[in-house]
């Protein structure tokens, strides 16, 4: 992958599109620091399809879908009950 300078892809963003559309994903740094990638299309659709379980597949899969905190038992202080007089 290419690594381009931020200003340099604004500067030049017809040619990032290109070089992403003949070479593939190409990396655009901020000081130096990767922040994103360019990627074309359909390489991001496909990403999209194969990174995301569809509903069927999550419903039918095993163990715990999501994890749901739960405090320790016995830790929660519950308050006196209320008097009322009669």
């Amino acid at each position: 992958m290419t690594k381009w300078q931020l200003q340099d892809a604004k500067a030049r963003f017809s040619e990032l599109i290109d070089d992403t559309l003949e070479k593939g994903p190409q990396i655009v740094t901020r000081r130096g620091i990767d922040t994103a990638v360019v990627v074309s299309f359909e390489e991001w659709r496909r990403l999209q399809e194969t990174g995301r379980p569809n509903l069927k597949d999550v419903l039918l899969s095993s163990g715990p879908r999501f994890d749901i905190p739960l405090p320790a038992r016995g830790k929660i202080k519950s308050r006196p009950p209320v008097k009322f007089d009669d």
